[in-house]
């Protein structure tokens, strides 16, 4: 069994301070990250309808979001030729892997919502 010391020093453990991992895992920890790959997973959505999906989070929060996913390699974002242009974003292969585990924790998340404090 590997203790968690042991992966302080290992280049690719999370625990180490300077492992990249830490840049993914941040991206993927942010709560509109979370929900906006959510939002992809039944399909490619538009801007618009995923400002939707996503109530309370303003445009500017939302692009911001996207880009940096569409940066890490999780979302692609395809611009049709039509004028206006549409615009569309949906989930790479790498986007769609990461959204079983954080579906488990949104399901977590709405499961035990009432054994939290209401302070929190």
């Amino acid at each position: 069994m590997t203790k968690t010391s042991d992966l302080c020093h290992d280049p690719k453990s999370v625990y180490s301070a300077a492992c990249p991992c830490r840049d993914m895992l941040d991206l993927l920890a942010n709560k509109w990250s979370a929900l906006a790959l959510g939002a992809l997973e039944d399909g490619p959505r538009r801007f618009g309808a995923l400002r939707g999906r996503l109530q309370g989070v303003s445009p500017k929060v939302l692009t911001q979001t996207l880009r940096r996913l569409e940066d890490y390699g999780l979302v692609d974002r395809r611009i049709y030729p039509e004028v206006p242009p549409r615009v569309e974003y949906s989930l790479t292969p790498l986007g769609k892997d990461a959204c079983a585990p954080l579906s488990h924790l949104r399901t977590w998340v709405e499961q035990n919502i009432d054994r939290f404090p209401e302070s929190a």
